[in-house]
Formats: structure tokens, C-alpha cells, sequence
């Protein structure tokens, strides 16, 4: 963060310390992986202020980006970024996109700070037209810090990271993968966000993958909507 810059002040449930950095990030991989196709029309949860949605539209990667956000300010900057904001709780409010309107999903670092993640997910599953990509991530709570920290009889939230005192909602890469397809969707793969750490991977390789969720602090989740049947 530049000198100059203040931290964004949000109230409430921990964000209160928060600095526009945690609202800043574009996810270039999900930018890089989208189809080059300047007609599509995205919709990211959590678009914060917008860069992600900048960044897509300016690759000529949609015509279309919406974006909902919970807190005004990123919102209003997203709001000066993106084709539609809706500012609210995507718990609660209402969403104005008919069904099947959007060609790519992109959930990062949202679904964790939900009540009801699983409600959430069937809720946005009908606004995807068939053949819609999602991208999704989210901390793994298997990682190996966290199994020894709970074998220590800890369990001691942080500002950032997996256990960020704002998480509601936990996952493994199994239950994430599970959450997705009981909510309809094709999953196409599950695995680290990023490359593992030179040692983890020597020891990934060792095992031969079977205790990879033990290795990589956060979930990468790639999945599609079916195409429809006939």
C-alpha cells in the first residue's frame, strides 16, 4: 500500500482493520483461463472494487461484467469499473439477472465469509446459461498447520489467511467438490491455487498425491454447467 493511502474502514464482523489491499487483487490465472470471446457475459461474487472485472473487460475476455459486493466503497469504485454493481449481501439481495444470463461464474475468496454457501451456490447455478465455466477458491482447513495446531488443542483465528477470524464456513477439497456438484455443477478438477512449495512438492511426489490436501493452503476449484440434456 502506497504511503498515502489510507486503510478502508468497514464495520463490523472483523473487516474494521482491513486495508484496500485486501479489496485490490485481480485474479489474473481466472483472467488468463477465461475463452477469449468478446461477446461473454461474466458475474463474480465478491467483486470488491473491481479489478478482476476491469482486467477481463480490457483483454476483450467478456462485453459484459457484473459484479456484487457487499461493502460500499469497494463498491462504488467497482461500480465506476464494471457493467452492473449490486451492492448488498448476496444472501439476501436481490439479484435482477434472469436465468441464464451469464457465461462464467467467478467465486474467490467468497464463499468462506457466507452463512450458507451451499444455498448460495443453488442460487446462482439457474443464472448460468449451459456450458457456463465457474471458478472458484476458497483456504483449506485440512492443511497440515491447521491439523497440527488442532492435535495442540488450538484452534486461533488470524487477520488473514485460512483461519481469518471473518471466515463463517470452513472446506477440504472433498467437501468443496461436493458442495459444487450437489448444487449442480460439473466439476472438472480440485487441487492447490499455485504451485507447492519446492519441499512440499518433493514430499507430494513421495506420497504420490494421496495426502496432497495436506500441502497447499488454498483450494483452486474449476467446474462448468452441464449442457442441457437431448
Amino acid at each position: 500500500m502506497a504511503s498515502d493511502e489510507r486503510p478502508v474502514s468497514v464495520q463490523g464482523g472483523g473487516y474494521d482493520h482491513k486495508d484496500t489491499s485486501y479489496f485490490a487483487m485481480a485474479r489474473d490465472d481466472y483472467v488468463d483461463a477465461l475463452p477469449d470471446n468478446a461477446e461473454a457475459s461474466i458475474l463474480e461474487i465478491g467483486c470488491s472494487n473491481g479489478a478482476t472485472g476491469a482486467l477481463a473487460l480490457a483483454r476483450g475476455k467478456c462485453r459484459r461484467y457484473c459484479g456484487v459486493e457487499l461493502f460500499p466503497e469497494p463498491a462504488a469504485a467497482a461500480r465506476e469499473r464494471l457493467t452492473e454493481v449490486v451492492e448488498g449481501d448476496v444472501e439476501h439481495v436481490e439479484l435482477p439477472w434472469p436465468a441464464e444470463s451469464f457465461d462464467a461464474l467467478i467465486l474467490s475468496e467468497v464463499l468462506e465469509h457466507l452463512r450458507d454457501p451451499w444455498a448460495v451456490l443453488g442460487r446462482l447455478r439457474p443464472l448460468l446459461r449451459p456450458g457456463a465455466l465457474v471458478f472458484a477458491s476458497t483456504p483449506n482447513v485440512a492443511h497440515r498447520e491447521i491439523i497440527v495446531m488442532l492435535l495442540k488443542g488450538r484452534w486461533e483465528l488470524q487477520s488473514y489467511g485460512p483461519l481469518d477470524a471473518t471466515h463463517l464456513r470452513w472446506f477440504t477439497p472433498s467437501s468443496l467438490r461436493r458442495a459444487f456438484e450437489e448444487a449442480g455443477f460439473v466439476v472438472d478438477s480440485v487441487g492447490p491455487l499455485g504451485a507447492l512449495g519446492p519441499g512440499s512438492a518433493i514430499v507430494d511426489r513421495v506420497l504420490r498425491g494421496r495426502l496432497r490436501h495436506l500441502w497447499h493452503r488454498q483450494i483452486d476449484l474449476r467446474a462448468h454447467v452441464p449442457q442441457a440434456a437431448g
